[in-house]
Parts: C-alpha cells; structure tokens; sequence
C-alpha cells in the first residue's frame, strides 16, 4: 500500500464536504451533488469528458422517468384516490402500515421503487396527519416495502437495472424481468 496522494485527499475532503451539506440540509441535495461533480472535475479528478456520463445510465433515466411520472399522478389527483382508498382501513397504525406496505411491494414489483415511495409518500403522511399518529411510524416501514417490492422484478428498482447492463455486457445476456422474482419472493 503506497502512500497517500493529494488526488485521494481531495476526493476524500469533497466527499465530507458534500456530506457535511447534505446533514446541514439548507441547500438541495441534488444542487450538492452536481457541485461536488463540478469541482471533481475542475480539480481533473474526472475527466471532462466524463463528467456528465453517469446521466446516460438507463438506471439514472428509469429513476427520472419514473419520478416524472409519479408527479404526474400526483397532479392528477390520483394520491388523493389512493388515500381515500386506504383510509377505509381505519385509523389503527398496524392495519394503516399493513396496507401501505402491501400496496407499496405490490407497486415496487412493477415500477421502480423510488417512484412507488415517491407516489404513496404523501398519501402515508396524510393517513398519519388524519390518524393522529406519528408520521414515522407509517413512513419507515414504507421505504422498506419499497425495498422489498424492487427486488422482485429487473425494474424495481435501478440496481437490478444496472447488474443486468453489467451481465449483458459480459456476460451477453440479461436478466429477464421475471429472472430475480423467486429470490425476491424468498426475501
């Protein structure tokens, strides 16, 4: 093991840096990200001409659709069909969780699971609001239901997408949408 050059302690100093922002939280996380991009590449730490090539990633593409999309539903009034829907389970925290978290593994299944967490978000912290109860106590187990539900096919979620370009790529065959579901299942 060598010793440690100046590139490291400047890729390590923008790292704390970027994650001393995203704990103070007074500027937006993605406005953080790219300045901590920007500088890596005014340094040279990443060449230019590979900067902005991360965006191309159909992971990074499939998130962005689907975060799209999710708003669009949103506007649409469809959180508020959702949460008029889910609200017929009544106002105790265990039948709330069991029913967001069911529909949110249903959801992540079959889009990513950024976009289901993104669309059943301010529908789970309605049912809080209305509830009485914590907000937490309906948010955690969601964002782990999304988790769960994006293990179970190639678009859950953008790491399937990701080892699957990778597996192509070296492999020369990708995985099927259905090819991860008996571990997902399992899990």
């Amino acid at each position: 093991m060598g010793p440690i050059t100046a590139e490291q302690i400047l890729v390590f100093l923008i790292l704390f840096l970027s994650l001393v922002f995203f704990i103070d939280g007074r500027m937006r996380y993605d406005i953080v990200a790219l300045l901590a991009l920007c500088i890596s590449a005014i340094l040279g730490i990443v060449p230019w001409n590979q900067t902005f090539s991360g965006f191309a990633n159909p992971a990074v593409i499939t998130v962005a659709a689907v975060l799209v999309i999710s708003r669009g539903l949103q506007n649409a009034g469809v959180v508020e069909v959702i949460a008029g829907a889910l609200m017929k389970v009544g106002k105790r925290p265990t039948l709330q969780v069991s029913a967001l978290t069911g529909l949110v593994i249903t959801l992540s299944a079959f889009m990513n699971n950024v976009g289901a967490l993104a669309l059943l978000m301010p529908v789970g912290i309605k049912m809080a609001r209305t509830s009485l109860v914590p907000v937490s106590i309906l948010l955690l187990p969601l964002a782990f239901g999304s988790q769960l539900g994006g293990m179970i096919t190639l678009i859950g979620t953008p790491p399937n997408l990701i080892v699957s370009a990778f597996r192509e790529e070296h492999l020369g065959q990708a995985y099927a949408m259905f090819d991860l579901t008996p571990v997902g299942l399992g899990v």
